[in-house]
């Protein structure tokens, strides 16, 4: 994975920002440690308190992106988390900011062998014949597309166009050179070919503690959809999307995971929103790489990586 090599005095924004534009395979919340991971190796900070101030500034600068701060913001925080178990087990600071390091880097490791975990369990539930229907653009459901047709199943796919910025194009584009056939929908046209697929798969941009996901706007009213015509849906998603976060409804959901940064100063009334909320009571499965869970199993598995 090649990053861009920072000056000595690391401009968060800018490092971040470049490892998402030289590789449009990374997600939001990797790019968003790997700058962490970075900044804990060149900072010359004295104390603990200090150092975890500069990752805790280091965090809202790339917040303030327009980058999807779903990501940013559950990666970081499980990071951070992660790595500060072990501050008060040694008696120097050094000895304390390499073990933080070493840490940092175990975790990083962990999230990077993530997808292809989630693809093999999620590829079992493609059967010869299949019709699948996905949503936007996800690098795990496309892993798991490649997955199981690397074991010869033959299966076909729609994929909606996914407005506003018609990503699904991308997104058919990449399955149809895995010689998968893949048709490409208007996403208006989600109920009318709802009938003839066996699933829905889609992947997710964070995972709130009820076990219901926030993903590319057009999610929710596929669920709903699929719902209707007792269409299994299945989200695949890496673990560390998984968020301290519980909207009860779309208003709920605050509007900085709905809109850029840079415009929630316009008049938010005349936007459309990046993302939607969609309610646990849709989704059948989740895969994950820490296994195949039901929605109300995430808050329980949400302890587990806060303990």
């Amino acid at each position: 994975m090649g990053v861009p090599e920072p000056s000595s005095e690391l401009d968060i924004e800018k490092f971040f920002c470049s490892i998402l534009q030289q590789d449009k395979e990374i997600s939001a919340g990797i790019a968003a440690i790997c700058t962490l991971l970075k900044l804990l190796q060149q900072d010359n900070s004295e104390t603990v308190q200090e150092l975890v101030t500069k990752l805790k500034k280091a965090d809202e600068v790339m917040q303030q992106t327009d980058y999807s701060i779903t990501a940013v913001m559950s990666a970081t925080e499980l990071f951070l988390r992660f790595i500060t178990l072990a501050t008060l087990d040694y008696p120097s600071f050094n000895q304390c900011k390499e073990t933080m390091l070493e840490r940092g880097q175990l975790f990083l490791k962990k999230l990077e062998e993530a997808r292809p975990k989630i693809a093999k369990l999620a590829s079992s539930f493609i059967v010869d014949g299949s019709v699948i229907l996905t949503h936007s653009r996800s690098r795990v459901v496309l892993e798991t597309f490649k997955e199981a047709a690397n074991n010869n199943k033959r299966f076909t796919v729609f994929v909606t166009m996914s407005s506003p910025d018609n990503s699904g194009k991308e997104m058919c584009d990449d399955i149809e050179r895995l010689g998968i056939p893949c048709t490409i929908i208007l996403d208006s046209t989600v109920g009318y070919i709802m009938e003839s697929v066996d699933m829905v798969m889609v992947g997710a941009e964070g995972v709130v503690e009820s076990g219901g996901i926030i993903n590319k706007v057009g999610s929710y009213t596929m669920a709903l959809c699929a719902k209707m015509m007792k269409k299994p849906v299945y989200v695949l998603t890496e673990s560390f999307k998984f968020s301290r976060l519980y909207p009860l409804n779309q208003r709920d959901l605050p509007n900085k995971y709905k809109y850029k940064w840079s415009t929630l100063k316009e008049d938010l009334s005349k936007l459309h929103p990046l993302v939607d909320y969609t309610p646990p009571s849709y989704i059948n499965l989740l895969f994950t790489d820490l296994g195949i869970l039901t929605p109300s199993a995430v808050s329980d598995e949400l302890i587990k990586l806060y303990l």
